[in-house]
């Protein structure tokens, strides 16, 4: 299986698997939009909602770095400014959720 390929499959892997944590989220931010502070923190305090926001952060960061990346391949000329580009787009796609998750993890109520 060549690069684009495998690009391909795990941008459509990836869609998939956002779609029920998605949808889990806007439920969620819904249920939590009105209420304070206190209580937002409670929910996401909660060992069960610090696991599916992990995996929607890492997830949804995934498939933008994938979908991001195919947007400079396609628009880029110059493969310099292209590698520098997928370069900083990956780094982000992976300091930002690791950084959030830290942060939700060491959460106290």
């Amino acid at each position: 299986m060549n690069g684009a390929t495998k690009k391909w499959v795990f941008l459509k892997a990836s869609s998939v698997i956002l779609v029920p944590l998605m949808s889990w989220f806007i439920i969620n931010l819904v249920g939590i939009f009105d209420k304070d502070y206190a209580e937002v923190l409670s929910f996401f305090s909660t060992q069960s909602s610090k696991i599916l926001f992990s995996l929607f952060l890492i997830f949804a960061f995934f498939f933008s770095n994938l979908s991001i990346s195919e947007v400079f391949e396609d628009y880029i000329q110059d493969e310099k400014t292209k590698n520098a580009a997928n370069k900083v787009l990956r780094i982000f796609a992976i300091v930002v959720p690791l950084i959030t998750i830290i942060i939700i993890f060491n959460l106290k109520i």
